[in-house]
């Protein structure tokens, strides 16, 4: 276990169980002393987490994560150091958050169409400010006793091969990008994100590469030209064969190495915070965020 972690989500975020301060909690019980919030696409509970940080004299680094587009493919950018207050970020969030609260009905049916029954009206009343995320749709479905015996649903529920963290496995098998539930939401590119990040004062990583990478390591060298300066080296996503892999493509190319957990709470329920396959603190790794 590390005594940081560079990656979680709060209730600010579409998918995020936790307040800030319930993030801080967690973190001082677990011994984590430097702790950045990377909400999806919005920066607006960097501040309440710097306030829950201070008595607990836990170091909050002010971070985004940001989805966009390269080579038609979704990526995320993590920010590191950034001006949250920046009206940037809000304008992203309100962009995007628009896109979501439309495809929300559209995501219902396109689950329902597979054969999952579930109630237009339960999702939309269950909506996380608009949002319908794959993992809402999954914990309605999942908690459904007639569900049981529906052949899709089987790997989610407990022995099942996806059920170790079953809402986010929905999302990653049913409605993400290719997926038979997938609704396209206009993300920025790459190259703005990058952008944004830098001109926010902040340093952009590539987050979970192996998870959004994926077989297209080929891409990594084009995005170190397109400007990324880091890569999230260790991840919950990663095995330890991959931690090392892009550790060592991060040495190749002279970028930051980062490490974060991906905490969410309840639809990554086995994901623990400051477990990502590092064990040490900031000053161990090969590259440091320190700016």
């Amino acid at each position: 276990m590390s005594d940081f972690d560079l990656h979680m989500h709060s209730v600010y975020s579409c998918d995020g169980e936790y307040s800030p301060a319930a993030l801080i909690s967690f973190a001082e019980k677990s011994g984590i002393k430097t702790i950045a919030l990377t909400d999806h696409n919005t920066t607006a509970g960097v501040q309440e987490m710097i306030h829950a940080a201070e008595p607990a004299k836990i170091e909050v680094i002010p971070a985004v994560e940001l989805d966009c587009i390269y080579e038609d493919v979704v990526f995320h950018l993590l920010g590191y150091y950034i001006d949250y207050k920046s009206p940037k970020y809000s304008k992203i969030d309100e962009d995007i958050r628009n896109q979501e609260i439309k495809a929300a009905t559209e995501r219902i049916r396109l689950v329902r169409e597979l054969g999952i029954d579930i109630d237009t009206d339960e999702a939309l009343s269950m909506a996380k400010d608009g949002f319908v995320t794959g993992e809402i749709i999954a914990e309605i479905v999942l908690n459904k006793p007639e569900n049981i015996n529906n052949p899709l649903l089987k790997p989610y529920y407990p022995g099942g091969s996806r059920s170790d963290n079953p809402y986010v496995n929905f999302y990653w098998d049913i409605c993400s990008q290719g997926k038979p539930a997938y609704v396209h939401i206009e993300y920025i590119s790459l190259k703005d994100a990058i952008n944004l990040v830098e001109d926010t004062g902040g340093v952009p990583v590539l987050a979970h590469p192996g998870n959004n990478l994926k077989s297209r390591l080929h891409m990594l060298e084009d995005m170190v030209k397109l400007g990324i300066k880091g890569i999230e080296a260790y991840s919950s996503y990663h095995t330890p064969e991959q931690n090392r892999y892009f550790a060592s493509k991060a040495h190749e190319y002279d970028l930051v190495v980062t490490g974060g957990s991906d905490f969410h709470g309840k639809t990554k329920p086995s994901i623990n915070m400051g477990q990502f396959g590092y064990d040490g603190d900031m000053t161990d790794l090969p590259t440091t965020l320190r700016k």
